[in-house]
């Protein structure tokens, strides 16, 4: 290359998403730059399951391994830094980390995923992604038929109570303070003999994350093998917003069909656009990527 910081893309974000767009593009001969700033939200995941091939495979195993096939395409380049700054340029975009290092390409793709907003509660953050879990699909038959905690209150509280009753029939709500469910949520929730409680959550009792019991306000405890919660995030990359990326109502970075932003040339694939947070999902969306920006260059070009 001419220039070894100009690219033909680039990527932020060396996940699973990331990788497997790097993967479309490096056999397609293009030049990419993945920047990865080695921290994903799944870092204290014991397993990963729900992906053919992989299954119960530790996330750092699944994603080292393809790092190192990806990195086999002799046109992929791989840089541990933290991007911190976008702009639109006249021949493309140029993205500067916080290293001050300043790379430029025609295209970017951000599979930057989101970072999860940890609630007040002693304990959460350090079982989270052990036994304090989000996708009953990816974690659900490990605790089948085990006693589980719920988080959430209003809709959220019914839908989880809904969802998990699959993997179990011994749940309990915890709405953690006064409900928010209509008489005709609760109704239902009690009609399939799940306990609905109302007490303020202060702390979880663990061993290295593997959670026991729900402690309440009132001294008072519950016993538990696993909690199913859904905290609040945000994204954990602004630089889509600051180039004018539109965001969903949910807060997610907002795509069409092939992984396009509201912004040409600037892509998305991942946990940053979709409530689907599972590796076989970010991987789809990543290769679907990784294709339509390379089709986008081959319009440009020909």
């Amino acid at each position: 290359m001419a220039d070894r910081n100009n690219f033909d893309v680039i990527i932020t974000g060396g996940s699973y998403a990331g990788l497997s767009a790097a993967m479309a593009l490096g056999r397609a001969l293009r030049n990419v730059l993945i920047i990865d700033s080695g921290k994903p939200c799944n870092s204290q995941t014991p397993h990963s399951h729900n992906f053919i091939t992989h299954d119960g495979e530790t996330p750092k195993a699944i994603a080292d391994k393809a790092k190192e096939q990806v990195l086999a395409y002799d046109t992929i380049k791989f840089h541990q830094g933290l991007a911190t700054k976008g702009i639109k340029t006249e021949n493309g975009f140029e993205i500067t980390t916080a290293a001050n290092e300043v790379f430029t390409a025609k295209k970017l793709l951000f599979a930057t995923g989101v970072t999860d907003i940890m609630p007040a509660i002693e304990g959460f953050a350090d079982c989270w992604g052990i036994s304090v879990l989000h996708c009953p699909y990816c974690h659900g038959y490990e605790v089948k038929h085990q006693p589980i905690g719920l988080i959430g209150n209003g809709d959220l509280g019914f839908e989880l109570s809904r969802l998990i009753s699959n993997w179990s029939k011994n749940l309990v709500l915890f709405t953690n303070g006064r409900s928010t469910l209509t008489a005709e949520q609760t109704e239902k929730i009690t009609s399939h003999h799940i306990e609905i409680i109302e007490k303020e959550i202060v702390s979880f009792t663990h061993t290295n994350g593997y959670i026991q019991q729900v402690v309440f306000a009132d001294g008072a405890a519950h016993d538990v093998s696993a909690v199913f919660a859904r905290p609040a995030f945000q994204q954990h990359c602004a630089i889509p917003e600051t180039l004018g990326c539109e965001l969903t109502e949910q807060g997610y970075i907002k795509t069409d069909d092939f992984q396009r932003t509201s912004v040409h040339g600037v892509h998305a694939a991942g946990d940053s656009t979709t409530m689907f947070r599972a590796v076989s999902a970010a991987v789809a969306a990543g290769g679907k990527s990784g294709v339509t920006i390379n089709k986008e260059l081959i319009e440009e070009e020909f």
